[in-house]
């Protein structure tokens, strides 16, 4: 018997060397809509970039990587 399950999406940012996971808001966005969403609450996201999606934990996860004081 096959058995199909739909992954939770989770979506990672780090903030002052910490790895904060937010859910996400709603399943129909894209990931840029999301990151567009949570820019909102976390101002260092408006130069991140999205890394992924990567299968891990039985969830699919975003993570989005901030520009901001990096040099070069």
């Amino acid at each position: 018997m096959l058995v199909t399950a739909t992954l939770e999406r989770v979506f990672l940012m780090e903030d002052k060397q910490q790895t904060i996971t937010l859910s996400d808001p709603e399943s129909t966005f894209s990931p840029e809509a999301v990151l567009n969403f949570y820019a909102n609450t976390y101002p260092i996201l408006t130069t991140a970039t999205i890394k992924g999606p990567q299968i891990a934990d039985d969830t699919i996860q975003y993570t989005f990587v901030s520009t901001m004081g990096t040099k070069g």
